[in-house]
């Protein structure tokens, strides 16, 4: 395997960035979202949305690289209280220490190399640093190999869980919480 490692994401990682974001999405929900959804999404769009985290917050966005080739990302920050909320809206005693994982993505074809638990590891450092102490993220029920993968490091469901509508077709997703001290089995 070539050198692999993490590193923080710059403005001009925006393209490769959405390409991976695109790219993925559409291989790896194919059967969870409509083909339509998938069809619509907008490679400028994505890439401009992403150019504004990248320079004007409010995530922090960390990148993975094996070699010369960017090939996975994590954005995660501060949780917005709502999203700390337990199901009957009460929020937790921790809800100012809890980081939010918005998105943990490493292209297919590089998959199980390493680069998912190098790069929510990194995170994880990187939030603590900021004073958080617990991890969230949301992940579709139906996407086994992203619950499986959080399940790894000591994240597991907390019995909240959220229906989105994905182009008149509901998505369930449900909220995997941990501390960031990650246990990796």
């Amino acid at each position: 395997m070539a050198e692999a490692e993490v590193r923080d994401a710059a403005p001009s990682d925006a393209p490769e960035i959405a390409r991976i974001q695109l790219s993925t999405w559409r291989s790896a929900y194919a059967d969870l979202l409509p083909a339509a959804v998938l069809d619509e999404l907008d490679a400028a769009e994505t890439e401009a949305q992403w150019h504004r985290t990248l320079t004007e917050g409010p995530a922090s966005v960390l990148v993975a690289t094996e070699g010369t080739w960017l090939v996975g990302f994590c954005a995660a920050g501060p949780a917005p209280e709502p999203e700390t909320a337990s199901a009957d809206g009460s929020v937790p005693d921790d809800a100012a220490e809890v980081a939010l994982v918005s998105s943990l993505l490493v292209e297919p074809r590089w998959g199980r190399r390493g680069h998912g638990g190098r790069l929510l590891g990194a995170m994880a450092q990187k939030m603590t640093g900021l004073g958080a102490t617990r991890g969230i993220t949301w992940v579709p029920e139906a996407d086994t190999a992203s619950v499986s993968f959080f399940r790894g490091v000591g994240w597991d469901p907390d019995g909240t869980v959220r229906t989105l509508d994905a182009g008149g077709r509901p998505v369930r997703e449900l909220r995997l919480s941990g501390s960031l001290d990650l246990r990796f089995r």
